[in-house]
């Protein structure tokens, strides 16, 4: 099976994660996904194949030296965003794109432009695989599964290929942000390991967010209108007081690079009762802490105005920059530098406007920087991959196995 087939067979399964469940994973469908890779994976020739109760799946390609060579990683995530469909994708493959719209769905007017998406132009004249504008791609994360499991094929038919013993990993439900929270780091036994979840080529990531919820809850007091005047509390109103007073220079849509934002990403409610969500990123964990104090204060102020106990503030850190993490062990990073080099791409070191779960493993023992998977215009229907991008980061996991052993 060549690596465009294994990817456009992954896409096929929908595992789609919710934000709404309380089980691991939070959506039954992506065992689907895991079962067809155990099973893919024990038929390869790959050892140790399990898969957990949560849907974690861990494999073994054992090593092909005597030499002592360090046990290293390769983890990517089965699940899709909320924030889009994954059911019933399809996509298809523009052949030599020729830098010109690319249209998905002509009846519903559905199109993606490089106008709107100037990083197409860096990929005229290669096959890009799109979607039909009605549901997300999935190459976030399932490009990323494609490379490795790919790549674990090639080093098994290329035995000439020395490499040391190398772990896989595949984990639900990091897009909710909760991949990382039940892998079992002792089990998977690495020194290092690398994610397979960043976008264009050659991007490397070892710097992300610092990241917490904030979750506001309101609680009104609702009298009639026709004599609350002095006694009601409308919540919906308080809520709305809160959202005025946060900075509106700080938000995603006014931010770049390593600035920090507040973003609103719910407000539910009505008199009695209101609800404010808010999450909080900052790559400086001075200026976090602040961040987070801030809103803290914000509330304390309105509890003054309002009344002791209207708003209740529950705040939860969710990950921290795992650059703290990685600058003691550098040549995880020099490895990978060399591994892309070798693979004919320049690198490209960049700070991560998000998370990934390489930054809660690498909290949790195991040092774990980003590497491309090669999709773009991740979670929505304009998503595309370029076919050589993805070819490029399948020969990065290759190249990143021989030099490890060499090393």
């Amino acid at each position: 099976m060549t690596l465009t087939e294994r990817f456009l067979k992954y896409v096929s399964f929908d595992t789609q994660s919710s934000e709404d469940a309380t089980t691991c994973p939070s959506t039954e469908k992506q065992l689907r996904l895991a079962e067809y890779l155990r099973d893919e994976l024990t038929a390869l020739g790959l050892t140790e194949v399990e898969l957990d109760a949560h849907g974690y799946l861990y494999a073994t390609l054992p090593a092909n030296t005597d030499k002592p060579v360090p046990t290293i990683g390769f983890i990517a995530h089965m699940d899709t965003s909320p924030d889009a469909s994954g059911k019933d994708v399809r996509p298809r493959i523009v052949k030599a794109y020729d830098g010109g719209d690319i249209i998905l769905d002509a009846e519903a007017g559905i199109v993606t432009s490089p106008r709107k998406f100037p990083e197409l132009k860096d990929h005229v004249g290669e096959d890009i695989i799109v979607t039909d504008g009605h549901t997300l791609l999935g190459a976030d994360d399932k490009a990323g599964i494609a490379e490795i499991v790919q790549a674990m094929a090639y080093l098994l038919e290329h035995p000439e290929i020395e490499h040391g013993k190398i772990r896989v990993g595949f984990n639900p439900d990091e897009e909710i942000g909760m991949g990382a929270h039940l892998f079992d780091v002792e089990k998977f036994g690495c020194e290092w390991a690398y994610t397979m979840d960043g976008g264009e080529l050659g991007e490397i990531e070892f710097e992300n967010f610092n990241a917490a919820s904030a979750k506001i809850e309101i609680a009104g007091v609702s009298v009639h209108p026709g004599y609350a005047k002095d006694k009601m509390i409308n919540a919906a109103l308080v809520a709305a007081d809160l959202i005025t007073v946060m900075p509106e220079t700080e938000t995603p849509a006014t931010t770049e690079g390593y600035e920090g934002f507040f973003h609103l990403t719910g407000v539910q409610g009505g008199v009695e009762r209101a609800t404010v969500s808010y999450i909080i990123r900052d790559h400086d964990r001075t200026l976090f802490e602040q961040r987070k104090q801030y809103i803290t204060d914000i509330v304390s102020a309105m509890n003054q105005r309002y009344g002791k106990g209207t708003l209740t503030l529950t705040l939860n850190d969710q990950y921290y920059n795992m650059r703290e993490k990685i600058e003691p062990c550098m040549h995880v990073i020099d490895i990978v530098k060399q591994a892309i080099q070798e693979a004919g791409v320049e690198p490209q070191v960049r700070a991560i406007r998000g998370g990934t779960d390489g930054a809660q493993l690498s909290f949790k023992g195991l040092p774990c920087p980003n590497i491309f998977a090669g999709g773009l215009n991740f979670h929505g229907p304009h998503e595309f991959l370029p076919i050589p991008n993805m070819e490029k980061a399948m020969q990065t996991v290759v190249n990143i196995c021989r030099i490890t052993a060499q090393r």
